[in-house]
């Protein structure tokens, strides 16, 4: 197809081209590319373009394409290894803390006593999420965390996606010691490791239809996450209220923000966000002690 029509984005690159046009094949946009000196552009007829524009920027936001123009394409993100850096942080403090078995003063004050908890001390639903039992509960965790939380960070910025494991984490444990009520303890960021799981599965059932998901494949994630859950966070010794409601608590965040945010918060209010939450895990620990 040929004719009159408005360019809505030019690339030097054909390949970038020919993806644009996928992408609006896909929506049912009519198209067609021209060759010009500036390179190759996209051209669909004037009343398209609106919908043009908005097709392309959500399937941006959806794959992070960079080179993707501005408008309304979402913001650049910065380089995201907050699960890298808080994998090793947990390390760092098991160093400091000990293992469950030496009985330090870490663990008396920071976990998860679902007794404690529910007579006013909630700061142990954020203090128990960086204690750990020993080596391998740890070394579990500190992996999970380190893809997990890099996979949410990578969607939803470092700031915003460290603040939705941080509230499903924390939320989790609450939850569960409330199911307790009593005579229940619990250390580990596993709570916050199966939210990383929930946040996944619902940012990836609301992804826009029109951008080349259907409906079966966004909603397949649904029975893959729970058999995740299934096979991960139903062990002998798991504690599997706390990794049902951390999955719960991430996927209803997930779903909330997915609906909500149309694009991450820009890179400056992303570190923010990064700064507040890690305030917040330090507070909790000076109102542990």
């Amino acid at each position: 197809m040929t004719g009159p029509g408005t360019a809505v984005r030019v690339t030097p690159s054909r390949r970038q081209a020919d993806e644009w046009a996928v992408v609006l094949a896909a929506a049912g946009i009519p198209h067609w590319l021209r060759q010009r000196l500036d390179g190759w552009a996209l051209i669909v007829p004037p009343d398209d373009v609106v919908v043009a524009a908005e097709t392309l920027a959500a399937y941006d936001r959806e794959n992070a394409l960079p080179g993707a123009p501005g408008g309304d394409a979402a913001p650049a993100q910065p380089v995201t290894i907050v699960g890298a850096v808080v994998a090793l942080l947990l390390i760092g403090f098991f160093a400091i803390t000990g293992s469950r078995a030496g009985h330090s003063a870490w663990f008396e004050h920071g976990s998860a006593d679902a007794a404690r908890m529910m007579a006013g001390e909630w700061w142990r639903a954020v203090t128990a999420l960086t204690l750990h039992a020993d080596a391998p509960h740890l070394a579990g965790n500190a992996l999970a965390i380190a893809g997990l939380m890099t996979a949410v960070c990578w969607h939803l910025g470092p700031g915003l996606g460290a603040w939705l494991l941080l509230l499903a984490g924390a939320g989790g444990n609450a939850l569960t010691a409330a199911a307790h009520g009593g005579g229940h303890i619990s250390v580990g960021a596993s709570t916050a490791v199966f939210a990383a799981v929930g946040i996944l599965a619902a940012l990836r059932i609301v992804a826009p239809a029109h951008i080349g998901i259907g409906a079966r494949k966004r909603w397949v994630v649904v029975p893959a996450a729970l058999a995740l859950l299934a096979m991960l966070g139903a062990g002998p010794h798991a504690d599997v209220l706390a990794h049902l409601f951390g999955f719960a608590g991430g996927g209803g965040l997930g779903l909330v923000t997915a609906l909500t945010i149309r694009r991450p918060p820009p890179a400056p209010v992303q570190w923010l966000l990064v700064a507040g939450a890690g305030g917040v895990v330090v507070g909790a620990w000076r109102l542990a002690f």
